[in-house]
């Protein structure tokens, strides 16, 4: 923080307050790629004092640099530049080819597969009867090793029929392509929620911590509903985009 001491200056005469002016020189370094990811910092009392600010000055700098996602706080290991954001285009297409489009190195953990009569939502989603098995999947999606997406697909039976091995190693939606199911529209629906305690551990977010979310039920030419995923994204590593127009 040498270095980085001497790119950020306080000006203590200025109408804008104290942590604000640390913050966005600090957010500016970390977008700049001075600061890359992974970088330690301080703590906020040897901050403070480095930079000649109140501590209850620095904590509120490091807050809101933490509640825009680009810091991360760990016990155990202190405040560290985070990861850039995936940031994903609100179309039809698969987390896996998404993040391997953007150059980032997708992972997958299978946390289950199996087979499961639909509940009253699942069978309204598909337009099956209540009580008609489909394939359930459960995947801990990663990015560059980080954990990024739990991703929750519901199948009607008979569509496909992959092995756990196959999800770990590809998307779904390239296995339905190969299955001969092109996906041609979908219904999606984004919104926002706290983790639960098992959600917070396997994305190693703190208990109670913000996660997008998104439902969507894929259409095949046909018009018949082929999956219905419910999936929870970590918002500190992640959004999506969209372009709108003007009528």
């Amino acid at each position: 923080m040498e270095q980085v001491a001497k790119l950020i200056k306080i000006d203590r005469s200025s109408p804008v307050p104290l942590y604000f002016q640390f913050a966005q020189q600090l957010q500016q370094l970390i977008e700049n790629g001075v600061l890359p990811p992974g970088t330690r910092l301080s703590n906020e009392i040897a901050l403070a004092e480095q930079f000649g600010l109140s501590r209850p000055t620095m904590r509120q700098a490091m807050r809101h640099l933490v509640d825009k996602g680009l810091l991360t706080r760990k016990r155990g290991v202190g405040t560290q530049v985070v990861t850039h954001r995936v940031r994903r285009q609100t179309e039809l297409s698969s987390l896996f080819d998404d993040l391997r489009r953007d150059g980032r190195r997708p992972g997958t953990r299978v946390l289950s597969l199996e087979s499961r009569p639909a509940g009253t939502e699942v069978a309204a989603a598909l337009r099956i009867d209540e009580g008609d098995a489909v394939l359930v999947i459960e995947r801990l999606r990663f990015a560059d090793g980080q954990p990024l997406a739990l991703l929750r697909n519901h199948l009607p039976a008979g569509r496909i029929d992959p092995t756990a091995e196959e999800l770990a190693d590809t998307g779904l939606y390239r296995l339905l392509r190969r299955s001969g199911t092109d996906l041609v529209t979908a219904e999606q629906t984004i919104g926002a929620r706290r983790a639960t305690s098992a959600e917070a551990a396997l994305l190693e977010e703190s208990r109670g911590a913000t996660l997008l979310t998104m439902t969507r039920v894929a259409h095949d030419g046909a018009g018949t509903p082929v999956e219905y995923g419910t999936h929870v994204y970590r918002a500190s590593r992640y959004s999506f985009e969209m372009t709108i127009a003007a009528r």
